[in-house]
């Protein structure tokens, strides 16, 4: 028994150091989208009221005191006689998302912004202010007091100090959804698939995993799109929660994604580099202004001057070799090779590029 357990130990240690790499697979959810589960933007006008002095000026924004004035009307207050000048009210834009499948009386949470020239919203409350969607129906309507996360003060001599944007704020589930959006899922025979990042290969082996395990039930119509249709006695809704849950390998191009104003490269495992030889050196250029005073001999009858004396030095940085990356390198090699230069992030942007236009990178850059 122990000569037998020895030798299924001795086996399964074998099989481990044979085995290759683990795949990095991705469930189907995690890398498309689908076709109708999508959110909706809502946007509204309303007025946000009791402010501490930090609202907007009502001679320098008509639209609020219209909008006052339209309010106070609407509850039997009449106003248009009166001089109103008041800095507690503030003309704001509300903006919100209406999440996919979003039932009626379901709370949501909206973002208000000045839209005058208000100092704060904080502490603020939103007046009741109906969202509305592109097809300009009402979908929520929102109201609620105004939280904008930031601090700020004023001293008497007129400095000041603030952190965060004071005119911008939330109000957690400050909506209700009063009418929801009209798709009926159950209801559709094929339901699209929508690549993130379109690619031809990722494409074709969604396609083959859902026909593995439902024969005939996906169409890779293009890099971007793959069909999916229920099997004959199964509903679209379980038939997507098994489909979503599918593992798939993506696939991606080789790509450089370069920033360069934070100095920052980010390159993908399939970069590859043909051979080239790289050097990389800094050259140093030193300019030493040092003043000398020429003093006169006395009763010369001369006068004393400054002359200037400069000293001008040049440094090239020696003992950098040629680094030299055989053909087909990999990101890993590449990497090594341009830390051994001793290379700074910036210098190391310069050099992809250059070795991009040697036309030795067989990958696309992406500038941002």
């Amino acid at each position: 028994m122990r000569k037998l357990l020895h030798l299924l130990a001795v086996g399964l240690i074998a099989a481990m150091a044979c085995a290759g790499p683990a795949l990095a697979r991705s469930r189907i959810k995690d890398i498309v989208d689908f076709e109708g589960v999508r959110e909706n933007m809502l946007v509204g006008y309303g007025i946000v009221v009791g402010l501490n002095g930090t609202g907007d000026a009502l001679r320098n924004a008509p639209m609020t005191q219209q909008s006052l004035e339209a309010m106070l009307e609407r509850l039997g207050v009449n106003t248009r006689a009166a001089n109103l000048n008041t800095k507690n009210v503030a003309a704001v834009m509300v903006t919100a998302r209406l999440p996919p499948f979003a039932a009626s009386g379901s709370p949501i949470d909206v973002t208000v912004s000045a839209l005058g020239d208000a100092k704060s919203l904080l502490g603020g409350t939103l007046l009741v202010t109906p969202l509305l969607g592109a097809d300009g129906q009402t979908y929520a309507v929102a109201q609620g007091t105004v939280q904008t996360g930031s601090v700020s003060a004023q001293g008497a001599s007129g400095s000041s100090i603030s952190k965060g944007v004071p005119t911008a704020g939330r109000i957690a589930a400050g909506a209700i959804v009063e009418k929801e959006i009209g798709f009926q899922l159950a209801s559709m025979t094929t339901l699209r698939l929508t690549l993130r990042n379109p690619d031809f290969t990722t494409s074709r082996r969604i396609a083959e995993v859902v026909n593995a395990r439902y024969p005939g039930s996906a169409v890779s119509e293009n890099p971007t799109i793959v069909a999916i249709r229920p099997p004959a006695g199964e509903d679209m809704m379980s038939y997507v929660s098994q489909v979503e849950n599918l593992s798939v390998e993506p696939d991606a191009p080789a790509k450089v994604v370069i920033d360069e104003v934070a100095g920052v490269i980010v390159m993908g495992e399939n970069v590859r580099i043909s051979t080239v030889a790289i050097q990389q050196g800094n050259l140093t250029i030193t300019v030493h202004e040092q003043p000398a005073v020429s003093q006169p001999l006395p009763f010369s009858k001369g006068q004393t001057t400054v002359t200037p004396q400069s000293d001008v030095s040049v440094d090239e940085e020696r003992g950098k070799r040629f680094l030299t990356v055989k053909s087909g390198a990999s990101l890993a090699t590449l990497v090594a090779g341009l830390n051994a230069l001793g290379v700074t992030p910036r210098d190391m942007i310069s050099i992809l590029q250059t070795i991009k236009a040697a036309g030795a990178l067989q990958a696309e850059i992406e500038v941002m």
